[in-house]
């Protein structure tokens, strides 16, 4: 062993003479140091000589390099040149080695456990999916991701790719990423709109979107659960009837876009989608009066928000109506019924509290008006019956208030006008209608 290593060393140091010319640094030479000297040698360098002096040294009787008298330690070019040396050494002659991590051209890194190294790679496209698909059906979804990128990016036009890109869908299902899984499913239908199996991939879309739209979580880079969003799960489905709009999913995929919406409590856009559905799917009777019913259910809760704008609640009962005299057979008639007379109410109710803020301030003419507007919203309610006996005892008052707002000379010169619908200028506020 010593033999060896004193021929390495000799070997370094005329490698390091070669080095050494191009610097202009003067030459070394090789001495030997007698066994003796070794432990009394303070200037002998660590990279021969053992840090314990009280032992005997690891290597004994190996020529040193040395400079005008001093040892290798003694010059720090000289140290750095030989760790140099011998890195070039370590990376001149390398050497396949077991790791987990591996690195092949044209495939990219993978993760292999040690002893197991390409047992599952094959040359050909259809092996590869045979094996991927087998590990799939065995549970090993890691293994199966691996063997279906690889048939993927080995033999990307092949006939066995779609199905390789359909596993990888399937893969990331199970192991419940299923807004990754989603994107894998919709580029395979976009890659390859030709596979067989195009309506279970639709039916896969359809249950992951459903599972969003129950409430489940949205992960952070695939892993980390986070947040919900109607938001996306209504793209989720606007992306299925993109997928097939007159396939058998694509009815429901259109009017699940609107339970979205009215999940985030955005019903314009709500409407919008079922009102989309009933246009689209016409012909389809269920789902044309299913879309025009919600779509009037959404103006309903619309309205209920809305404080001083009742033209939500005009929507609502202009669709409920559309719905009853299109589908009258619909066993949702009587709840469409009901909720066009409690609309109603609402309005008149609206419309009675305008008529006494007016009646307050003494503008007669706009007090009738309002008044009027309860008699033909809702004439069978109690607000109608009162409504008839203010305007029994206000139109004479009207009446009077119209000649003497025509006969003033402000009425003449046209600076001022006493209108029904003119409010009168004080700090308090109109109610709600």
């Amino acid at each position: 062993m010593d033999s060896n290593l004193e021929r390495f060393t000799r070997q370094a140091a005329q490698t390091i003479q070669l080095l050494r010319k191009p610097l202009g640094l003067p030459p070394l030479t090789l001495v030997d140091i007698p066994r003796s000297s070794l432990t009394d040698a303070p200037s002998i360098p660590p990279l021969f000589v053992n840090s314990d002096h009280h032992q005997r040294p690891r290597f004994l009787n190996l020529p040193f390099l040395t400079w005008q008298g001093s040892s290798l330690g003694s010059s720090g070019v000289n140290r750095w040149l030989f760790c140099l040396l011998c890195l070039v050494l370590a990376l001149s002659f390398p050497r396949r080695c077991p790791a987990p991590i591996i690195f092949r051209p044209g495939e990219g890194w993978t993760y292999e456990p040690l002893g197991k190294e390409g047992k599952w790679q094959r040359n050909r496209a259809q092996d590869q999916l045979e094996v991927a698909q087998q590990a799939f059906d065995q549970g090993k979804n890691r293994m199966a991701l691996k063997a279906a990128r690889r048939t993927l990016k080995v033999w990307p036009l092949s006939d066995y790719a779609g199905e390789a890109q359909y596993l990888v869908g399937r893969v990331y299902e199970a192991r419940r990423m299923d807004e990754r899984a989603f994107k894998e499913y919709q580029r395979t239908l976009t890659l390859y709109p030709r596979l067989g199996n195009y309506d279970e991939i639709l039916k896969r879309q359809m249950g992951i979107a459903d599972r969003f739209l129950a409430g489940q979580w949205f992960r952070v880079w695939g892993y980390v659960p986070l947040f919900r969003s109607m938001d996306r799960t209504a793209r989720m489905y606007g992306t299925i009837v993109t997928n097939g709009p007159f396939h058998a999913r694509g009815p429901e995929a259109q009017m699940k876009v609107g339970e979205a919406q009215e999940k985030k409590k955005d019903f314009s856009l709500a409407v919008r989608a079922y009102e989309r559905a009933a246009d689209r799917y016409y012909d389809q009777p269920e789902v044309a009066a299913d879309a025009l019913f919600k779509a009037g259910l959404a103006w309903n809760k619309q309205s209920k928000q809305a404080d001083y704008d009742q033209s939500a609640a005009v929507r609502a009962i202009e669709t409920l109506n559309q719905f009853k005299e299109l589908y009258r057979g619909d066993k949702r008639v009587p709840e469409a019924t009901q909720i066009i007379l409690e609309l109603k109410a609402e309005q008149a109710r609206g419309a009675f509290a305008t008529a006494q803020f007016y009646e307050k301030y003494k503008r007669y003419q706009g007090s009738l008006v309002y008044y009027n507007e309860v008699l033909l919203t809702d004439p069978d309610s109690e607000l109608a019956e009162i409504a008839r006996q203010r305007i029994e005892e206000l139109r004479p008052l009207a009446e009077d208030q119209a000649q003497r707002g025509k006969s003033s000379p402000q009425s003449k010169k046209g600076d001022t006008s006493d209108k029904a619908t003119t409010e009168p200028t004080n700090s308090d506020s109109s109610p709600s209608p």
